[in-house]
């Protein structure tokens, strides 16, 4: 862990004022891109291509990203050949059928568990509480590899005090486990987990079928992994919020936007519907035709940053997301720094230009 990632954990995850945050926050990630530009040669070549000056950047914004398609073209790593790697993770995305693979050092997988866990406990709590996964045993039958599904179970585990699987091999309610789990629960509180479209197919459309009344009022859902599949198919968030409120109850229920490049490092969304950016974490919303930042309440591409990974130069991305960059320091909740809403997946058309800066 470096001294700026065990810096920013001593403190809560919200509570710096935007400027202060910018005064740790920018030379941590400036030194992160150093780091790799020495360690690993091909983000060098692409700094060098982009006439990238360290010493001319003075604020967070300047700093380069890379856009997440790379991450599915190429394997990027600031570990030498020779070192073990703890885990690699992988996600297919949304975008065709090329996986996004990073590989995880013991260092950064670890200070991904940690940040994880600070973050989470600003909106869930710090107690572990049994969890009701919403998802296969055989998610977390992995080898060396590890998809971003089974790393979030196993990073939200950390808040788990014993783990019960929602659905069968088949994806089918495992009813007899769920009235054991909401027996022992005893009215709660406990936690579920689950991917969101895997939440909405699997367990809220089957409990809408099913003629037995599961009571999970005294639950609370994280779940994560975007909405495309459920925007396809007309499922806005307030719909999915009404739906398992209506079939089992549940009120407490938390989306969080990440991805497997910046694991660990999430962004929860409060009860205002806005997501935040951590202390370890930021956020810029750009324009598609020129990069330049988007104003409050223009929509754009999602750009976030993250002081987590060290194995790999995925610190700064231009992600294949819309969204809308909402204020600082602002946000009804109450909690400091940047706030956004994620509005969807970028057509098709508009990210190119993403990866054209980058080539040659």
């Amino acid at each position: 862990m470096t001294k700026d990632v065990a810096q920013l954990l001593e403190i809560p995850p919200f509570s710096l004022p935007q400027a202060a945050k910018e005064a740790l926050f920018f030379p941590a990630a400036l030194e992160l891109t150093r780091y790799h530009s020495v360690h690993c040669e091909p983000y060098a070549n692409i700094l060098r291509a982009l006439e990238f000056d360290p010493e001319a950047a003075h604020r967070t914004r300047e700093l380069p990203f890379l856009p997440s398609g790379l991450f599915k073209a190429m394997r990027l790593s600031s570990v030498p050949s020779e070192q073990e790697y703890a885990r690699s993770l992988t996600s297919s995305g949304t975008t065709g059928s090329q996986t996004v693979h990073v590989e995880l050092d013991r260092e950064t997988a670890a200070d991904q568990q940690r940040a994880l866990a600070h973050i989470a406990a600003d909106f869930i709590g710090a107690a572990r509480l049994p969890m009701l996964i919403l998802d296969q045993p055989s998610i977390l039958a992995h080898g060396s590899g590890l998809s971003a599904r089974a790393a979030g179970i196993l990073g939200f585990s950390l808040f788990a005090r014993r783990r019960v699987f929602a659905l069968r091999e088949d994806f089918t309610l495992d009813l007899p486990a769920i009235r054991m789990f909401l027996e022992q629960a005893n009215g709660g509180p406990f936690l579920l987990f689950g991917f969101t479209f895997m939440v909405w197919k699997y367990f809220c459309q089957a409990l809408r079928k099913s003629p037995e009344h599961l009571d999970f009022s005294g639950g609370i859902l994280i779940h994560g992994g975007g909405w495309k599949k459920l925007l396809d198919q007309a499922v806005p968030p307030e719909e999915f919020r009404r739906a398992l409120n209506e079939c089992c109850g549940l009120h407490r229920i938390y989306n969080y936007y990440g991805m497997a490049e910046q694991a660990g490092s999430v962004f929860f969304q409060c009860g205002a519907g806005r997501f935040h950016a951590s202390e370890l974490s930021e956020v810029f919303v750009r324009r598609a035709e020129d990069f330049s930042l988007c104003e409050p309440g223009e929509p754009g591409i999602l750009q976030v940053l993250s002081l987590l990974p060290r194995s790999y130069p995925g610190h700064s991305i231009l992600t294949e997301d819309e969204g809308v960059f909402l204020g600082a320091d602002d946000c009804p909740c109450g909690r400091l720094g940047k706030s956004f809403w994620v509005t969807g997946r970028l057509r098709q058309a508009q990210p190119r230009g993403c990866s054209d800066v980058y080539a040659g």
